[in-house]
């Protein structure tokens, strides 16, 4: 049951719903732009609705399996399973094999895992990231300061332990994916939405 759950997770992350999306309006997204499949790359070369459709998805693909798994009495509270699920759906959409493993950053479907794994965490670093790309214009420091507070806000908000280590874990893959991001950011390169 649990290799099952594990399964669906990792398959169901790696829908690549920025990708099919492109490509239902004639754009391959792998191609154009950034050459991601995620909500900012799909703003910038579709349209807004189309990122927004993205970005709701790409959140559903973190936050169904936990939530589904949260729905069984035997791994309601074993956060270590819980964590795992979480983890392989990130896992899925950063490394889609159906696109031969090159996918996303992991920052929708990271929160959507948060939303179903420690809500509060989740609901917090929503509104930090927003905040941050609201002020910044800059869709990558949004996302890599909001997760960077993850784990603190987990820790103050008593949290168990093996959430702090799962949480530092999906902040760790979120900047693992945004490099190119961080390079860009030093030398003044990384572009502003609307750019």
């Amino acid at each position: 049951m649990t290799l099952l759950l594990c399964v669906f997770a990792f398959l169901f992350g790696s829908i690549p719903w920025g990708y099919l999306i492109g490509k239902m309006k004639g754009v391959d997204l792998k191609t154009r732009g950034s050459g991601n499949i995620g909500t900012t790359n799909v703003m910038r070369v579709i349209g807004k609705k189309e990122a927004l459709y993205t970005l709701l998805l790409d959140i559903s693909k973190g936050f169904i399996p936990v939530f589904i798994l949260k729905l069984f009495p035997q791994y309601s509270n074993n956060f270590t399973v819980l964590g795992i699920v979480g983890f392989l759906a990130i896992a899925g959409h950063c490394f889609t094999p159906f696109l031969k493993f090159k996918g996303g950053k992991g920052v929708a479907t990271s929160l959507g895992v948060l939303l179903a794994y420690v809500p509060l965490a989740g609901l917090i670093t929503i509104v930090l990231w927003i905040l941050i790309v609201k002020i910044t214009k800059i869709s990558s420091v949004g996302a890599l300061i909001s997760f960077a507070l993850v784990p603190l806000n987990v820790y103050f908000l008593g949290y168990s332990q093996e959430i702090l280590i799962f949480t530092a874990m999906f902040t760790i893959i979120i900047y693992s994916r945004h490099i190119s991001n961080i390079k860009r950011l030093f030398s003044g390169t990384e572009p502003r939405i609307g750019k």
